[in-house]
């Protein structure tokens, strides 16, 4: 064997291979494989990583635990949680569901990311995805989910946990398109309304992309398992 090919054969031994890795996704609606991020943010996934989408349609941090949810995201034994609740926190949404960002709701979020530590998984937090709802001045109109997000925020600093911002990250991306752009992210109904909550496909591929890039930011030991476009 010449030199050149020894080099060869000991860098490629000592290059270990990518470890089988399990991202489980928790959250509401706006995660989900239907109307979420979920199904962009698995296709942006190399091989051997795995994504297991546990999120729910009308869940709340309070609501998720409460109806026995979080114990089987627990069970998945993944070893990353990302975890975005805060659309079915806000006032409105009934007492089964409301919690309060400075209290409730930051306790809720608190206690998952204690409870997926204590099984071994890392809790990566993620703020709410815009509702994109437009002022006259067709900027996104500020909502509840500014004071959730803003709970988060704190957490990731008292927690020490990864944080990916999607609520600061997509409103700006949606000031920038414009109501009209925007609303070519979101499903439409029978009668021709565009909901601006949800996402469909195209939605679901651009903030997934969003979800994968900045994932790889916050914890650089994932990169290597996300596709870069």
């Amino acid at each position: 064997m010449t030199a050149a090919l020894m080099f060869a054969a000991l860098l490629a031994a000592a290059q270990d291979p990518p470890a089988r890795v399990t991202i489980v996704l928790v959250g509401d609606s706006t995660v989900t494989d239907k109307s979420g991020w979920g199904v962009g943010f698995a296709r942006t996934l190399l091989a051997p990583a795995e994504c297991v989408n546990l999120s729910l349609g009308g869940r709340s941090s309070k609501s998720y635990r409460d109806e026995g949810h979080w114990t089987k995201a627990l069970a998945a034994k993944g070893d990353y949680v990302l975890l975005q609740f805060g659309h079915n926190d806000c006032p409105g949404k009934g007492p089964e569901r409301e919690t309060d960002p400075d209290t409730t709701f930051y306790a809720n979020m608190a206690r998952y990311i204690d409870e997926a530590r204590a099984g071994g998984a890392q809790v990566v937090l993620v703020t709410s995805l815009v509702r994109r709802n437009f002022d006259p001045g067709g900027q996104i109109r500020p909502d509840d989910l500014v004071r959730y997000a803003a709970a988060v925020r704190r957490l990731a600093t008292g927690k020490q946990a990864p944080l990916i911002d999607l609520l600061t990250l997509s409103t700006a991306l949606a000031n920038r398109m414009g109501p009209r752009e925007c609303d070519s992210f979101g499903p439409v109904d029978a009668g021709g309304k565009v909901d601006h909550t949800h996402l469909n496909e195209a939605g679901s591929q651009a903030i997934g992309a969003i979800v994968a890039r900045e994932l790889a930011a916050a914890v650089p030991a994932l990169a290597r398992y996300i596709r870069h476009e």
